[in-house]
C-alpha cells in the first residue's frame, strides 16, 4: 500500500512539472530521470514496513537561561528608539552571527548613546558572541548600561545572567540579591529573578562563615 503511495505522488510530481508547470520538452526527461532516481533511492534504504517509532525530543540541560534569546521581562521597551536595534541584532544571534549582533548594537549606539536597552543588548550579544562568557568588553557594556540609569533593572539583571551562566555564582547572586531587594512587589520581573535565584543559592550549595572556612 505504501508503495501505491508513492507511485502516485511521483506521477503527480512529474503531472505538475509537464502541464502545470509547462516546463519545456528538452527539460521533461531530466526531471524524470531525477524523479525515478528518488524511487531507487528509496527502493534501496526506505523500509516502510517498519512499524513508527517516536522519538521524544532531548532535555533540555537545566541552567540560569540564555541572555539573547531571554525575554526582557518588561525591562525594555518595545517601540522606542532601542527596539528596530535590538530586533535586528536579536535575529542575527538566532542564526549564529553573534559579531553581526554586536555590530547592530554598536550602529544603534552610535546614534543613541545614552540608550540604557542597546547598552545591555550589546552586552547580551558580547556575552553570547564570547560563547556565554561574562568578557570585559560585555562587563564595560552592562556598566555603561547602570551608568546611563542606575535604577534600572536590566543592567544587573543581565549582568547576573552572565555571570551565572560563566561560572561565577557568588557574583551573580549577590548581583542578583540587591536588584530584588530594590525591585517593586509586583514588577514583571520579580518572579523569573526570584525562581532563578533560588536556583542559583540550590546550585551554591550552604556557605561556611568566612570565620569557620579561616579556622579550617
Amino acid at each position: 500500500m505504501t508503495w501505491l503511495w508513492v507511485v502516485l505522488a511521483a506521477i503527480v510530481t512529474l503531472a505538475g512539472l509537464f502541464w502545470v508547470g509547462r516546463m519545456p520538452a528538452g527539460a521533461r526527461p531530466l526531471a524524470a530521470a531525477a524523479v525515478m532516481l528518488g524511487l531507487a533511492g528509496y527502493a534501496l534504504q526506505g523500509s516502510p514496513s517498519l512499524p513508527g517509532k517516536p522519538v521524544a525530543a532531548p532535555a533540555e540541560p537545566e541552567g540560569f537561561g540564555e541572555a539573547i534569546t531571554d525575554q526582557r521581562r518588561g525591562m525594555a521597551d518595545r517601540f522606542g528608539p532601542a527596539a528596530q536595534w535590538l530586533g535586528m541584532s536579536d535575529g542575527f544571534a538566532r542564526t549564529g552571527k553573534t559579531a553581526l549582533a554586536a555590530q547592530t548594537l554598536e550602529k544603534g549606539l552610535a546614534k543613541y548613546p545614552d540608550n540604557v536597552d542597546l547598552w545591555v543588548g550589546l552586552g547580551n550579544a558580547l556575552v553570547a558572541h564570547g560563547g556565554g562568557a561574562m568578557s570585559p568588553a560585555a562587563a564595560l557594556a552592562f556598566d555603561e548600561a547602570a551608568k546611563r540609569d542606575p535604577s534600572h533593572p536590566a543592567p544587573p539583571f543581565f549582568a547576573g545572567l552572565a555571570m551565572a551562566q560563566g561560572g561565577d555564582l557568588k557574583g551573580a547572586e549577590a548581583v542578583w540579591s540587591q536588584l530584588l531587594e530594590r525591585s517593586p512587589p509586583d514588577a514583571p520581573w520579580r518572579a523569573d529573578l526570584e525562581m532563578r535565584l533560588a536556583q542559583l543559592r540550590r546550585a551554591l550549595g550552604p556557605q561556611l562563615p568566612p570565620e569557620t572556612a579561616t579556622e579550617r
